[in-house]
């Protein structure tokens, strides 16, 4: 794939904290218009990789290249101009408990747009109707189930409209049937939009299920990357023992 068809790479990222090496010298490419899902194990860096990509956190060492340009280096009004193209889904939905449902959908366009009040409320009516979601924003976040604040924060995530939306354990803490739901979600919001999806996740069956493409991190390096197929299919002793959930093998359970 060209480095067109990418709209982000990370370029032989190094990073640590403290004594800590999370990252060691990751390369990964994101196609466009595509979901790539990123497994590995809990406090491996997955989220790390992906606020690289935002520019959360700088890499000691690497280039994190958004439409070919190197944000690394970049100022802040710099990465503010990228960063709108970007919307992100936290894993806990970070949502404002202080604000109802319609004016946390809402902070994004009072921040960063010009719309006036009735056009604001319009915008947070389609998109809450998108997440499937009609007619709950006068609820605050307290009222809400689990899978329900989940699909608040995506409609927040998706009123500035953005190319990119990074998801982060979107599913953590849901039942299963929550989280098909979710995942059917942000299946059904990547092909509607036609967006760049990231998503970390540990639900090997909805990696597949939304997934694209699938890139396995472990020890600090991206040690498979492929279509859901050839994950399935890999050779890899280390992969093959992850997403069949195994104990015996190469990955040391403690």
């Amino acid at each position: 794939m060209s480095a067109k068809q990418n709209i982000i790479e990370l370029v032989d990222i190094h990073k640590a904290f403290g004594s800590q090496q999370v990252l060691k010298g990751v390369n990964l490419n994101i196609p466009r218009g595509q979901t790539t899902v990123i497994i590995g194990r809990s406090g491996g860096g997955k989220s790390v990789m992906l606020k690289h990509m935002i520019g959360l956190i700088k890499p000691d060492q690497g280039q994190v290249l958004v439409e070919g340009q190197d944000i690394v280096h970049m100022g802040d009004h710099g990465l503010n101009q990228v960063r709108r193209r970007f919307g992100m889904l936290f894993q806990d939905a970070a949502l404002f408990d202080s604000m109802n449902v319609r004016d946390n959908v809402a902070f994004p366009l009072r921040e960063h747009s010009k719309l006036s009040e009735g056009e604001i409320k319009q915008v947070v009516a389609e998109k809450l109707s998108m997440v499937g979601l009609s007619g709950v924003e006068h609820k605050l976040p307290s009222e809400l189930s689990g899978g329900m604040r989940k699909r608040v924060g995506l409609a927040r995530a998706i009123t500035l409209e953005p190319e990119i939306i990074l998801f982060d354990e979107p599913t953590t803490g849901l039942d299963p049937p929550l989280s098909a739901a979710i995942n059917r979600l942000i299946k059904d919001t990547q092909e509607r939009l036609g967006i760049t999806a990231v998503v970390i996740s540990h639900d090997i069956e909805g990696a597949y299920e939304v997934g694209h493409n699938i890139a396995m991190l472990y020890l600090g390096e991206i040690i498979a990357q492929g279509s859901p197929d050839e994950i399935r299919d890999s050779g890899s002793e280390v992969v093959q023992q992850f997403v069949h959930g195994r104990a015996e093998g190469p990955i040391e359970v403690i």
